[in-house]
C-alpha cells in the first residue's frame, strides 16, 4: 500500500502519526498518573509498567514490523536509539523543572533498580552477539533470558519498593510519592483503564505505520535504515515518552516521569527479543553491525552516567540542572554527529 504512495505522501503520513503519537501521550500521562495512585504500585513502578510499556509500544511495533518484513537494520536501530532518544529526553525533562535537579528532587530507591536492569538487560545482546549463531525454534536463548530479567527485575523493583532497605535523604527539594486528592466526578478505574486501552491501541496502529513508512522512504530515498532507524523512527516512535515526561514533571508526578523513561528504555531492550522471534533469517542478533554495537555501548554510557546522577543527586549545577542531565546531552549530541559522518 505505501509503496504506491510517494515520498511526500509518506513523509507526510510519517510525520502525521508521529503528532498522534504525541497527542496520545498527553492522555496517557494523566491516566497512568492516577491508576498509580489506585493501584497502590506508586508513580515509579506504574511508570515503568503503565508508561515504560504503553508509550513503548509504537517503538514495539515499528521493531516487530521491520523485522518480520526482513529489515533487521531498521528493527535494532530502532530499538538501540530509542534508548538513547529517551534518556536525552529525561536531560530536556530536568531543564523544564526549575526548583531543582530532577534526579535529586525524585528520590527514590526502585530508580536505582530499574537503570541497574536497564545495564544489566543491554549486556544480554552483547553477549548474543559474541557467542555462536545458534537458535531454537528460530528464536535465539538469549531472547528468553532477556524476557526472564525483564519480569525478574519487575519483581524485585516491587520487593524493594514494598520493604526498603535504605532511603534516601529527605530535602526540601525532594517530591514525596504519595497519593493525590482526586476530585469529585473523577472517572471509575474501569472507564480509566478502558481508555487507558484505547490510547494503546492508537498508539500501536501510528507505530505501524511509521514502521512502514520508515522502510518505503528508506528505499525512495536512498537513506540507509540503520540512519532511518536511529535518526528518524527511533526519536518519533520515542515522543510519547518526551510527551509523557514533560506533562508528568508539570503535573507534580516526578517520580513517574524519572520511572516512565527508565521502564520505558528497560521495555525497549525487550524489542530486541520479540524482533528476534519475528525475525525468519536465523537469529537478530548475529543480523547485529558494528554500528549496532556502538549504539548499546552509548546506551550503557549514557545510563551509567543517569544512575551516577541519580546516587549523587546533585540539588542543582549549570543552568540549575544536573550535572548528569549536561553529560547525557553532550554524549547524545556527538554521537549522533558521529552517526551522521558514518552515513
Amino acid at each position: 500500500m505505501f509503496s504506491e504512495l510517494s515520498a511526500a505522501a509518506n513523509a507526510g503520513l510519517f510525520i502525521l502519526s508521529a503528532l498522534v503519537i504525541g497527542f496520545a501521550g498527553v492522555a496517557l500521562t494523566r491516566r497512568a498518573d492516577m491508576l498509580a495512585d489506585r493501584s497502590g504500585l506508586g508513580e515509579v513502578i506504574a511508570g515503568a509498567v503503565f508508561l515504560g510499556v504503553t508509550t513503548s509500544l509504537s517503538g514495539t511495533v515499528t521493531s516487530v514490523t521491520a523485522a518480520t518484513e526482513g529489515a533487521a537494520s531498521l528493527s535494532i536501530s530502532n530499538a538501540l536509539g530509542g534508548i538513547a532518544a529517551q534518556t536525552a529526553f529525561l536531560a530536556i525533562a530536568d531543564i523544564t523543572y526549575r526548583r531543582a535537579n530532577l534526579e535529586h528532587a525524585a528520590a527514590e530507591l526502585t530508580n536505582l533498580v530499574l537503570v541497574t536492569l536497564l545495564m544489566l538487560t543491554l549486556s544480554i545482546p552483547l553477549l548474543a552477539y559474541s557467542m555462536p549463531a545458534f537458535t531454537i525454534g528460530a528464536v535465539h536463548p538469549a531472547s528468553l533470558i532477556l524476557i526472564v530479567t525483564y519480569v525478574a527485575g519487575l519483581r524485585l523493583s516491587q520487593q524493594v519498593r514494598a520493604s526498603p532497605m535504605w532511603h534516601p535523604a529527605q530535602t526540601p527539594e525532594t517530591r514525596r510519592d504519595l497519593p493525590d486528592v482526586e476530585e469529585e466526578g473523577a472517572p471509575s478505574t474501569a472507564r480509566l483503564a478502558a481508555e487507558f486501552l484505547v490510547l494503546m491501541g492508537t498508539v500501536g496502529i501510528a507505530g505501524w505505520v511509521i514502521a512502514e513508512t520508515a522502510l518505503e522512504l528508506s528505499a525512495q530515498t536512498g537513506m540507509s535504515q540503520a540512519i532511518m532507524g536511529t535518526l528518524f523512527t527511533s526519536v518519533a516512535t520515542s515522543l510519547p515518552e518526551l510527551v509523557t515526561t514533560l506533562a508528568a514533571v508539570r503535573r507534580g508526578a516526578l517520580q513517574l516521569a524519572v520511572g516512565g523513561i527508565i521502564g520505558g528504555n528497560t521495555y525497549d531492550v525487550l524489542f530486541l527479543a520479540l524482533s528476534d522471534a519475528a525475525y525468519r533469517e536465523g537469529s537478530l542478533y548475529h543480523a547485529m553491525e558494528p554500528r549496532h554495537v556502538f549504539l548499546i555501548a552509548l546506551a550503557l554510557a549514557m545510563s551509567a552516567v543517569l544512575l551516577l546522577g541519580l546516587l549523587r543527586r546533585e540539588k542543582s549545577g549549570a543552568g540549575n540542572i544536573g550535572f548528569e542531565s549536561v553529560l547525557v546531552l553532550a554524549i547524545y549530541a556527538g554521537a549522533l554527529t558521529f552517526q551522521i559522518a558514518l552515513g
